[in-house]
């Protein structure tokens, strides 16, 4: 018995001595993270920018604490709601009885998280998995080491190890951690370490929730206004410098659209992104090595780099984002997930051509559809899969907390964000109270049912019918 298995064991008997917290309880975990979060904010913006070398405050403040605020406020708001039993319908044959659903909490919810929302992507799920009533165990990643050291150690600061735990560590430490007899187990990142995980979760039957990524296309249709449309898409390439899961990877958009999509796209990058101190930086030399890579194989292959942002010696960035036209298929670019400031822009024929072209791929983590012919965007809504869409702009969806939040195939499985979060870590607990007729034993329950079989039988089969 190594001693992550020792720590489970611990947490687990905490739980066992609450299995069903309170609505006061719950809330007052859930504030905990608030309070949290408001008193570090300043603290936790420096350790982002100490991991990236260049993260804008303002960012962090949107992108990481506005999303966790947000989830807080929601939870706050229909906890109450959710944990209350459902009443469900009887058949007729059951008229006289009771159904409901009780939503129980279901145990340990292990959580290894992602680095380029390092607290966003492990606050969200914690939310989600404390609202539910159940305790928490944290893996952050190794990538956003400062990041991530800081989160666990405020989280050590404001909650009990049998509560909200925290292990920091590499690639050994996440392995022993997947490998554990988790109730529910979530995991974002790649498709290559999600697979891992969901084979290590495999042993112990643990239930998995994989949010993966992919590759994110961006239609713009015939009808859109470019730019529009290239506002949103320059806003959502380059927030985080690309390095978000629901980034556009690419654009599909007509050939006679392509170079007016173009100027218009490098005045919006320009505009937005111009101050060298609001492009944030890779996370880590890997990550830039792999965005000169993937360049320089579409560059060698054939397609015309453009250069998004006006540069001079001073500003010049680590890496300069760029959209690429004429990229051969076979490129790297065209089939991995680029996770930073490059964007491929793929000319096609028409709006069917921009869906076969989505469907060729393995399903992405969202679309963004821009345009105004409501007859193909509902071709498209129709004809392809995805984990989620948002309409004429870029992200939003995934910020809804009505809506769930997940992938499809090879960009994950599972939803959480909201009421889906809460039901992702809850039981959902199916309870008859038989009664008979009228409170009488008349036809209650199985009795028409049993044997020996003659008329009451008869009577019930007909029923069934």
């Amino acid at each position: 018995m190594n001693r992550f298995t020792i720590q489970l064991e611990e947490i687990k008997a905490a739980y066992a001595a609450e299995p069903n917290p309170t609505l006061e309880v719950r809330l007052e975990r859930i504030g905990r993270i608030e309070k949290m979060i408001k008193a570090n904010e300043e603290k936790i913006c420096k350790a982002l920018t100490a991991d990236f070398g260049v993260r804008n405050p303002s960012e962090t403040r949107l992108a990481e604490f506005g999303m966790v605020s947000q989830a807080c406020r929601f939870v706050r708001k229909n906890l109450k709601d959710w944990m209350r039993p459902v009443q469900m319908e009887t058949p007729s044959y059951l008229s006289s009885s009771e159904a409901w659903i009780e939503n129980q909490s279901i145990g340990v919810v292990g959580i290894i998280s992602a680095w380029n929302y390092p607290i966003q992507l492990a606050l969200l799920p914690a939310i989600s998995a404390l609202a539910a009533g159940n305790r928490v165990w944290l893996k952050p990643s190794e990538r956003s080491s400062r990041t991530s050291g800081f989160l666990a150690s405020l989280i050590q600061e404001y909650f009990h190890p049998t509560e909200f735990s925290v292990s920091t560590g590499g690639v050994e430490v996440a392995e022993q951690f997947a490998a554990l007899p988790f109730a529910h187990l979530l995991f974002t990142g790649s498709e290559a370490t999600g697979k891992k995980v969901m084979r290590a979760a495999s042993e112990n039957l643990t239930p998995v929730t994989l949010e993966l990524g992919g590759k994110t296309p961006a239609i713009i249709d015939s009808t859109a206004n470019l730019k529009e449309a290239a506002q949103a898409i320059a806003y959502g390439k380059l927030l985080n410098n690309g390095q978000t899961c629901i980034a556009p990877d690419y654009v599909l958009l007509e050939a006679n659209q392509q170079d007016a999509f173009i100027k218009e796209l490098q005045i919006a990058a320009q505009a937005q992104f111009g101050n060298p101190d609001e492009l944030t930086g890779p996370i880590d030399e890997r990550q830039l090595q792999y965005w000169q890579n993937l360049l320089s194989d579409a560059i060698n292959r054939g397609a015309n780099p453009i250069p998004l942002l006006q540069k001079s010696g001073e500003d010049q960035q680590r890496f300069e984002p760029v959209a690429l036209i004429n990229t051969p298929a076979e490129a790297r670019v065209l089939h991995e997930e680029i996770f930073g400031p490059v964007l491929p822009i793929v000319a096609v024929e028409n709006s069917a051509a921009a869906i076969a072209y989505v469907n060729q791929k393995p399903n992405p983590l969202a679309l963004y559809w821009f345009g105004k012919n409501k007859k193909h965007l509902q071709e498209v809504l129709e004809e392809t899969r995805s984990g989620g869409v948002t309409v004429n702009d870029v992200f939003l969806h995934a910020t809804v907390e009505t809506l769930p939040f997940g992938g499809v195939g090879a960009s994950g499985m599972g939803r959480y964000h909201g009421k889906a979060g809460f039901d992702s870590f809850s039981h959902k607990k199916s309870i008859l109270d038989v009664r008979g007729f009228l409170g009488t034993n008349l036809l209650k329950g199985t009795k028409p049912a049993r044997p020996p079989y003659g008329k009451n039988t008869e009577r019930l089969l007909r029923r069934l019918k």
